[in-house]
């Protein structure tokens, strides 16, 4: 197991904020993979913001779990995947749906609930699905669906090609059943899915020190025969490496895995403003905004002659502007016909 951490059992989250190397645990890649970990962060950091704007001013209908903060761990992970690869998301989804691939314009249709969303206006915030990229659904059941990923990599050992699947999911979800079940199917029959838990310090409202005895996640791994990989979820780069030895390990027939990246979201575990339930410091909440997923990259590949700040810049701008015209297309998409409400549902 490779760890990061250099903090105390179950000590306060604030303290995981300042407690990483000085040095970057992984070599910076090329241009390439740095700009399209850039613009798969950014897409997920604009959509989500403008998504928070618009539940604020009334303009969307239901509840909203923002991923704004953890971006590098999505953006990290996909960046090894394939379409054939399969994901299952959680109720903060988003990120795992726009990393993926999902398009702007299906995904703020559905927000709205407008039939050109991705479940045509059914499913809304958290059931959002393409299956075209691999996306088998986020869902609003914590833990629900990991053994849906495991599930996708029975398949694919089934059929014997080389996709594999990945559950993401919070530390508190790994207190679920359906987790530790799902953890002992594929370890016994050696399937090719990587556990990626997205440890944000906290279950809604509960500090990780008050729902479990351990202070990292991946440590449970050991008891289904599984290796296990800490790594900075604060760090894309790092995030991509630690995922992709995985998705290789699972690809060549070695079985299950899993990956704990320690990270954290911004804003409540609802909404922007949330419960307005004191449970963290602003402190807290500063020092990880300190190390931004996206600007620690910046930096990074612009001090390294990387990648010049306009280019970046430029990112920012096309993001802004696809968000502009999406928004528009998903406010001018109808909502469903009452008369096709018995359209995809099934009864036995």
């Amino acid at each position: 197991m490779t760890t990061t951490e250099t903090s105390a059992p179950n000590g306060d989250p604030a303290d995981r904020a300042v407690s990483r190397p000085i040095s970057p645990a992984e070599p910076t890649p090329s241009k390439e993979v740095v700009l399209d970990l850039h613009r798969r962060m950014v897409r997920i950091r604009q959509f989500e913001t403008e998504a928070g704007k618009l539940m604020e001013g009334g303009r969307l209908p239901g509840f909203l779990h923002l991923y704004v903060g953890q971006e590098a761990v999505a953006a990290g992970a996909m960046s090894n995947l394939r379409d054939d690869d399969q994901i299952s998301s959680t109720h903060r989804g988003h990120g795992h749906a726009v990393a993926k691939g999902a398009q702007f314009r299906q995904m703020f249709a559905e927000l709205f609930g407008r039939v050109d969303g991705y479940c045509k206006g059914r499913g809304g915030s958290m059931h959002i699905n393409d299956l075209s990229i691999g996306m088998l659904g986020a869902n609003g059941i914590v833990g629900g669906g990991i053994p849906i990923a495991v599930g996708a990599a029975f398949a694919a050992k089934y059929r014997g090609d080389d996709s594999v699947a990945i559950p993401f999911f919070g530390d508190g979800a790994s207190n679920i059943g359906a987790f530790h079940e799902s953890a002992n199917l594929a370890g016994i029959l050696d399937l090719p899915v990587v556990f990626v838990c997205e440890n944000n310090g906290y279950a809604e409202f509960t500090a990780l020190r008050d729902h479990m005895k351990l202070e990292n996640v991946a440590d449970r791994a050991a008891a289904y025969g599984m290796p296990s990989e800490i790594c900075d979820g604060m760090d894309a780069i790092e995030v991509r490496a630690a995922v992709g030895r995985a998705v290789e390990r699972a690809r060549a027939g070695g079985g299950p895995s899993m990956v704990e990246a320690k990270t954290y979201r911004y804003y409540d575990h609802q909404g922007v403003k949330g419960l307005r339930k004191a449970y963290r410091t602003d402190d807290e909440v500063k020092a990880w905004r300190e190390r931004d997923a996206i600007k620690l990259l910046e930096a990074r590949a612009v001090a390294e002659g990387l990648v010049t700040e306009a280019e970046f810049a430029e990112v920012w701008t096309e993001v802004d502007a696809d968000i502009t015209e999406s928004v528009a297309f998903a406010e001018d998409s109808p909502f469903p016909d009452v008369a096709d409400i018995a359209l995809n549902v099934y009864t036995v």
